[in-house]
């Protein structure tokens, strides 16, 4: 019986063993996805101030312009 026992200890141990290898595995996933993610929302942030500048640039309507001198 206290061989069964000892069995199951050591199995147990090796499944918490591999388990938490697989947690440390996927925390370093995670922590790498988010820094990912934060650069990510920098960059489309950024686009986004570029994108304004040249829908601004764009907008630009000749007609608001005074006329040349020579009118």
């Amino acid at each position: 019986m206290s061989m069964n026992f000892e069995q199951r200890l050591t199995e147990l141990e090796t499944r918490i063993a591999f388990l938490d290898q697989t947690v440390q595995s996927l925390d370093a996933t995670v922590a790498a996805q988010d820094r990912i993610l934060r650069d990510l929302q920098r960059e489309i942030a950024q686009f986004r101030g570029e994108l304004g500048q040249v829908n601004a640039a764009l907008a630009h309507d000749a007609r608001d312009e005074p006329p040349p001198p020579h009118y």
